[in-house]
């Protein structure tokens, strides 16, 4: 497989970011559950969808791994 044809393997600045904030609240989410405190395990899920739409909205702006404002690190 060329590099025009490799679609990446999600190493940008907008991947990096979602998969952070939806391992956060996946985390609290999980202390939450344990805990049984209801109200945070719904505000964590809440805070999934957010890092969802942070990498999409990133993605779009250009900080994706096709965008005009990443730049891919050569790899040896």
């Amino acid at each position: 497989m060329n590099a025009q044809n490799d679609p990446g393997h999600g190493d940008s600045p907008a991947a990096w970011t979602a998969v952070t904030i939806m391992l956060i609240g996946f985390s609290i989410g999980t202390v939450a559950f344990f805990f049984a405190i209801e109200w945070l395990v719904w505000a964590s899920a809440a805070l999934v969808l957010v890092g969802w739409a942070i990498g999409g909205i990133m993605a779009k702006a250009g900080y994706g791994v096709k965008g005009p404002k990443f730049t891919p690190k050569a790899h040896s």
